[in-house]
């Protein structure tokens, strides 16, 4: 099947355009609709054609055909009741103006064109025409499932939802769930005898209701999608209050499930209101918040139906307001700042005070909660250094300026060096900002006063004493510590974003790297685990249950998963970090600095997400065998209930008749009798065989006799076991010349009768069954060969699903259990079964077995 994209463009030909009558269920009237508009434009004047319609039946959509030209349908007798289609080559002969296409998400005919109509409605837009055709919600792929779980019914035609996003227009046919049931029971939709099953399934009106609101709420998501478009094509920055959007500022602080779930319930106060979260991330890369706490407030957004965003900006409330504007948000939630007094009356104005200056007509709320005002404080000075830089800084401030006071007074006593008060003040601004360099600015400060004081003892006349004279030396004193201060500080700023810098760096390479092992597959719990501990350099990483940290005898007990190296040392220390609600990850090694635990956050989520991934998937496997068994047992009861029921009343009429006393039927009769009754018993005990084998394959408990046997013995049994003598052509030679294979006699026989019957229900008149054999190494290959209309690749796994009948339009024949029933025989006696091309058009399936050895 083709992908849904753009259609390709014929050179120099305008693309058609493409206009979707959107229904919710069938009889709303889209087709009545697509007539009615076809009609409108051919009396404007426009070449309107009718290329496919479907009217059901339905005598006021039938009255709309009169007088539009319509094309004749494609026809196709695919061995069963004559079908027909959209003849798309007739349509590109017509080239209309205007092509009217009903039943966008049809499923065509197998073997003649595109497998999907919406691949033919894109062969038109490329080609220039112009295209009406209808759809219903159920029919898109992305609602498929859901409206699978509304009504019961599984999807079977769907078209990609791209496919109709890209119409030039979608006109919603919408109908009142009480008054498309009303014309249900006026007959208008389907025949009588089908009315009152309709109603009572999937016409109730709690179903027509739910598909009535994805019509609506999808439509609405595609005019919002214009919407946004034609803004941002008309440069409209004011906010249109069309749809409430509540957008949450996240600065990943505590406070921040709080604001989610606050936002959230401030958008469901009105319908189909949308939440949207974000966090503003500074282009440096050098603040941010803990990727642990974004991605668990990420999770509770996802969890309330909202969406996460990151922005990038170094002022937050500009940066804010420009995202709200673009997504045309409404309203903004921001909390109060976790600042301290003291840091909110001598630093700048918060986010949320800038926030509602700056809003305009978008509404701001500012959220308390318990963390307002007490989560930060004023920067300590110095808090960023080392012990050693803390204890150093204090004495260099000390005895640096000392240092040099004495070498400058050496000097000028041996007058080695002519310095004048200029070139002093200069050397101990030098040793300032040296001492800056070493233990900060409070250091700086404290050299700078060490240096002022000494300068002007023994440098500044009169020297001697603490007096200043003259205005000059005022100046030159003031300046220099004003300088002196105000270069330490500019340094020691420099030096901690140097030192972030690096930090951030060093943090990013390794989350870089974290997530290439990721796009590598390395993605389950032990290969994250290893990388854990290599990155940080411990000696093991485990993840233990949460709990276990209390008890040293639990400690040693094994995790179910464990990284270790090789050395086996005692841990010096332990590190334990949350995974989830009930695990932790456990690091034992060196002690980790602030810088380094932030980076295992982040190792921390994705080792919460691999956790997760692995229970699904966990989950997953527990609940596929109990689905599997659920669609075998549905598929059963829905195929038992048709084709045992023919056999059945065949062979119970027939009995009855013979029974009866009150017709006296002639030889000729008794004899038709009796061989109905044991046609009919014989296709019921073969009915039962199959689910008979067919249930022991899926339990496991098919029991093999497995021997060496000869081809050229099984196939005349397999082909006298058919109820009808097939055409076939036997390569006698190759089955003599074959050696035995490796089977069980009864099931070989088995999987060539269903292959046979199978080629011969497929095979056009007049063109028999070949059945072959040939030696490949130590395997022998069986082929059995049609001529019939073959499979495309992508269905040849689908034709091996039991209860099914690919391409089949005559579904009286059996359960369609066949090919599945051949392929599960043959992997149980250690072969294969797989289906070929045969040259020239047909399929060929290749039974290949082991060949017996010759000691068995």
């Amino acid at each position: 099947m083709a992908q849904a994209g753009a259609p390709p463009e014929t050179p120099g030909i305008r693309p058609g355009r493409l206009k979707v009558f959107l229904g919710a269920a069938p009889g709303v009237g889209k087709t009545y609709r697509m007539l009615d508009e076809g009609w409108r434009r051919a009396l404007r004047g426009t070449d309107v054609v009718v290329a496919y319609a479907e009217c059901h039946h339905r005598p006021h959509t039938e009255e709309m055909l009169e007088g539009l030209e319509a094309l004749p349908r494609l026809r196709h007798d695919h061995g069963g009741p004559e079908s027909t289609g959209l003849d798309l080559a007739a349509v590109l002969a017509r080239r209309p103006a205007v092509a009217l296409v009903d039943e966008l998400a049809h499923t065509n005919v197998p073997g003649i064109g595109n497998a999907k109509r919406w691949q033919d409605v894109e062969e038109l837009l490329a080609a220039g025409i112009d295209v009406m055709t209808t759809v219903n919600i159920q029919h898109l792929e992305s609602l498929s499932d859901v409206v699978e779980k509304i009504t019961g019914v599984p999807q079977r035609e769907t078209v990609p939802d791209d496919v109709v996003r890209r119409a030039h227009q979608i006109e919603l046919v919408d109908m009142a769930p009480e008054a498309l049931r009303r014309r249900m029971a006026h007959g208008n939709i389907y025949a009588p005898e089908k009315i009152d099953a309709a109603l009572s399934h999937y016409f109730r009106v709690g179903n027509l209701t739910a598909l009535r609101e994805l019509a609506l709420l999808w439509l609405a998501e595609r005019v919002d999608e214009t919407l946004q478009r034609y803004r941002a094509e008309h440069g409209i920055g004011g906010v249109w209050e069309t749809r409430e959007r509540v957008v949450v500022a996240l600065t990943g602080g505590p406070e921040g499930d709080t604001l989610i779930r606050r936002a959230a319930r401030i958008a469901a106060r009105s319908s189909g209101g949308d939440l949207l979260a974000v966090h503003v991330t500074r282009s440096d890369g050098l603040a941010g918040a803990s990727p642990a706490a974004l991605a668990g407030q990420r999770r509770l957004v996802e969890s309330l139906g909202g969406t996460y965003h990151t922005v990038v900006g170094d002022q937050v409330p500009a940066a804010l307001l420009e995202f709200a504007r673009a997504e045309n948000a409404t309203q903004l939630v921001v909390g109060v700042s976790r600042r301290g007094w003291p840091a909110r009356v001598l630093a700048a104005r918060g986010v949320g005070d800038s926030v509602v200056e700056m809003s305009g007509d978008i509404d701001v709320h500012i959220v308390t909660h318990e963390r307002a005002g007490r989560g930060r404080g004023l920067p300590v000075p110095g808090s960023g250094l080392s012990r050693v830089r803390r204890i150093c800084g204090p004495a260099a401030g000390l005895l640096l300026p000392l240092l040099l006071t004495a070498t400058l007074r050496a000097d000028a006593a041996t007058e080695a060096v002519a310095l004048n008060l200029t070139s002093e003040a200069l050397l101990f601004l030098v040793a300032v900002v040296g001492v800056a360099c070493i233990g900060g600015v409070a250091s700086a400060l404290l050299a700078s006063l060490t240096a002022s004081l000494l300068l002007n003892y023994y440098f500044i006349p009169p020297t001697g004493r603490f007096t200043i004279h003259g205005a000059n030396n005022i100046l030159a004193l003031v300046a220099f510590a004003l300088v002196a201060v105000t270069v330490a500080a500019v340094v020691d700023r420099s030096l901690r974003l140097s030192r972030r810098a690096a930090s951030a760096t060093a943090a990013a390479e390794t989350l870089s790297s974290l997530a290439g092992g990721i796009l590598r597959g390395e993605q389950d719990v032990p290969d994250l685990l290893e990388r854990t501990r290599r990155t940080f350099g411990m000696e093991s990483a485990e993840l233990r249950p949460r709990g276990r940290g209390g008890d040293r005898d639990r400690d040693r007990e094994t995790a179910p998963a464990t990284a270790r190296d090789g050395a086996g040392r005692a841990p010096a220390e332990e590190i334990r970090t949350p995974i989830g609600e009930d695990a932790e990850l456990v690091l034992r090694g060196r002690a980790l600095p602030s810088s380094d635990r932030r980076v295992l956050a982040a190792f921390a989520a994705h080792l919460t997400a691999a956790v997760e991934r692995a229970r699904l998937a966990r989950a997953a496997a527990e609940i596929e065998p109990v689905r599997a068994a659920d669609r075998m047992r549905t598929a059963l009861l829905a195929a038992v209930s048709h084709d045992l029921r023919t056999p059945l009343a065949s062979g119970w009429a027939a009995v009855s008749s013979l029974r009866s006393r009150e017709v006296d039927f002639s030889p000729e009769d008794r004899e038709e009798l009796l061989a109905t009754a044991d046609e009919s018993m014989a296709k019921l005990n073969r009915l039962v065989d199959n689910l008979l084998d067919m249930s022991r394959l899926q339990a496991g408990a098919l029991t093999l006799s497995l021997r060496p046997t000869a081809l050229v013995e099984v196939l005349p049994l397999a082909l006298d076991s058919l109820p009808e003598a097939p055409a076939c052509e036997v390569a006698a030679p190759d089955l003599e010349r074959a050696p035995d294979v490796l089977a069980d006699p009864p099931l070989l026989e088995r999987v060539l009768a269903n292959l046979v019957a199978n080629a011969a229900r497929h095979s056009p008149p007049g063109r028999p069954v070949t059945v072959a054999a040939s030696v490949l190494a130590s395997r022998v290959e069986l082929r059995v060969v049609d001529r019939g209309p073959g499979l495309r690749p992508a269905d040849r796994e689908r034709a091996f699903e039991p209860f099914q009948r690919l391409g089949d339009t005559d579904n009286t024949t059996g359960l369609g259990l066949g090919l599945a029933l051949s392929r599960g025989l043959t992997e149980a006696m250690g072969g294969t079964l797989t289906p070929e091309d045969t040259p020239g058009g047909g399929l060929t399936m290749v039974v290949s077995l082991p060949a017996a050895p010759a000691h068995v």
